[in-house]
């Protein structure tokens, strides 16, 4: 078996510069999901000279629309950090409108080598309403959401990469994250060795990708998987039965993740005006309009989802006595906690709005 080329940007701690080899062999592994049937994660190691190949041919399952995902340290230039420190950075997330997918790995193609060498960049592609996922992060490690494990199965067999259950992993050895900029001339890719150090530095290339395909940042939250099937479920349940006028058609993984988002800036401070505010509990209205309508086994589901951020909102709140006034249609079967009350941290537009709509009077 030839040996595996590790990406530039993650070298061995036995490694001497120049030497790309390491004790990682091709491969892949999967496992159920936890909460989701007949849906699995699948973790995948690939030779660096393969993964362009690879994620262009994985895009293919996602034929229509698809989001793009890239993972990196916009304010903290870091040119080395140990894999093994305790107190490591926290990377911004960042993802695009969804988009034909074709357009999207065609604005991306110049990137590709730069996305896939540094070291501190991640990067992915995926489809809530296919219920697919590709991300390659910055331990350079591939990993797969799917409901349909043999279609990955064969992808991976037709990519000449072999089902490894004992797969290497960078966690499982001692490593470095490199950056591009720290890269000798000579020992960059030849694809990357003309390039100017403004054009490998990631601070740079990540902001031109996130401006060219206007992406918006995602707040660090819940993480959760809703197959095709659960998806299906809820746009049954939507389509045509209840008017939440510009959140209609709404994709409802992304409705979670917005409430999630919503909670973490109300707790961190809400900056937005009253009415940016309320848009925010209506998107909990129809998260609860399909608790209320779905079948048991996905309200279970959902409901574990929200745990965490309805528990921090319900925290949050203040002056519960009274309530924000709530639309007057769509009425739920459940007292909506998310209109008693305010949020503590309330930002100069916000608490100007409740001033004057009389709030502090009542």
């Amino acid at each position: 078996m030839p040996n595996f080329e590790s990406p530039i940007g993650l070298r061995c701690w036995d490694q001497q510069p120049g030497d790309r080899s390491n004790p990682q062999q091709e491969g892949y592994d999967l496992s159920l999901l936890e909460d989701c049937e007949n849906a699995f994660r699948f973790t995948a190691v690939a030779s660096a000279p393969k993964v362009s190949s690879l994620i262009r041919d994985f895009s293919r399952y996602l034929p229509g629309e698809a989001f793009f995902i890239i993972e990196y340290y916009p304010d903290e230039p870091l040119m080395q950090r140990p894999a093994s420190t305790d107190e490591r950075p926290v990377p911004e997330v960042f993802y695009s409108p969804y988009m034909p997918t074709a357009e999207i790995i065609g604005m991306i193609q110049p990137f590709f080598d730069r996305l896939i060498h540094d070291g501190f960049v991640g990067f992915g592609l995926a489809n809530n309403r296919q219920g697919l996922e590709m991300f390659y992060s910055e331990e350079k490690v591939l990993t797969f959401f799917t409901d349909n494990h043999l279609r990955l199965c064969n992808f991976f067999q037709q990519q000449g990469l072999p089902f490894s259950p004992d797969l290497v992993l960078p966690a499982d050895f001692g490593h470095d994250h490199l950056s591009l900029l720290r890269m000798a001339g000579q020992l960059l890719p030849e694809s990357l060795s003309n390039l100017h150090r403004d054009e490998l530095d990631s601070v740079n290339f990540c902001q031109q990708l996130i401006d060219l395909l206007d992406m918006y940042p995602v707040e660090e939250g819940i993480s959760f998987f809703l197959t095709r099937k659960e998806q299906d479920q809820v746009a049954f349940l939507l389509g045509g039965v209840a008017d939440f006028g510009e959140l209609d058609g709404a994709d409802f993984g992304t409705l979670l993740l917005n409430w999630s988002d919503l909670v973490t800036e109300c707790e961190e401070g809400f900056e937005g005006n009253l009415e940016e505010y309320c848009l925010g509990l209506k998107v909990r209205d129809l998260i609860q309009f399909v608790l209320d309508e779905a079948a048991a086994e996905l309200t279970e589901k959902i409901d574990r989802i929200l745990e965490v951020p309805d528990a921090t909102f319900r925290r949050i709140l203040i002056d519960r006595r009274k309530r924000i006034d709530r639309p007057e249609s769509n009425e739920t079967q459940q007292e909506p906690f998310w209109y008693q009350g305010v949020v503590r941290q309330q930002g100069v537009e916000l608490r100007r709005d409740l001033i004057r709509s009389g709030w502090f009077a009542r």
